[in-house]
């Protein structure tokens, strides 16, 4: 149930992505369309990164201000960059902090396998096991540098690899993982609370941390 929960949010803003894209693609006064239409509709949309990279510098100032955090990635890799350095710097005390990584203990025919496979049809040096050691070094990383923050929690679930959230309680950055490039060369959307795909994010979230399971460093 959890699954198809998941899928179903997943195709609803992935149709969002489509439109937005669309208008991104067309000329600039569209976007004031986009930014009134925003406003009209409740959808909450701020900005569209058109790679999800682009969004780190704004990220970390909006970690820095943040009362909690949740984030659902596909590797994990940010957790370890300075956007997150502000989180686990110590002098950020947050109600809590959520992660939720693919569980890298899973064996034949998981969501992290099928991803692992996606990938190592664009990228050569992608081997299937690199995705899931990546997950775990980032999981010893995270043993260690959350220890600043006492309410933090780790778990990995293995659901559909499909999308990056990373949402606090003003805002959160959504970007959905092409089967043809790495997330980071994705589009991310900028949501602001309250609104739509504010919601639709917290559920995703939601729908991955229900079923999802404790997971230990190896370190």
């Amino acid at each position: 149930m959890t699954a198809f929960l998941f899928g179903v949010l997943s195709s609803l803003a992935a149709s969002v992505i489509v439109l937005v894209l669309g208008l991104l693609r067309g000329s600039r006064p569209l976007w004031w369309l986009v930014a009134l239409g925003s406003r009209c509709t409740g959808t909450g949309l701020g900005r569209v990164y058109r790679l999800q990279s682009a969004a780190e510098p704004d990220l970390a100032r909006d970690l820095s201000r943040a009362r909690w955090i949740k984030v659902l990635a596909g590797r994990g890799n940010v957790l370890t960059r300075e956007a997150f350095s502000p989180v686990w710097s110590g002098v950020l005390p947050m109600d809590s902090v959520q992660v939720l990584l693919p569980d890298p203990h899973t064996g034949t025919g998981s969501w992290l396998e099928r991803r692992s496979r996606d990938v190592g049809r664009f990228d050569a040096g992608f081997t299937p096991a690199l995705l899931r050691s990546q997950i775990e070094s980032n999981i010893s990383y995270l043993s260690r540098a959350a220890r600043t923050q006492r309410n933090f929690e780790l778990r990995g679930f293995d659901l559909p690899h499909t999308c990056r959230v990373i949402a606090t309680d003003r805002v959160a950055y959504l970007t959905f993982y092409s089967s043809s490039e790495h997330g980071r060369n994705s589009p991310c959307l900028y949501v602001r609370a309250p609104g739509l795909l504010y919601a639709v994010a917290l559920q995703l979230f939601e729908a991955a941390w229900t079923g999802s399971s404790p997971v230990a460093s190896a370190a």
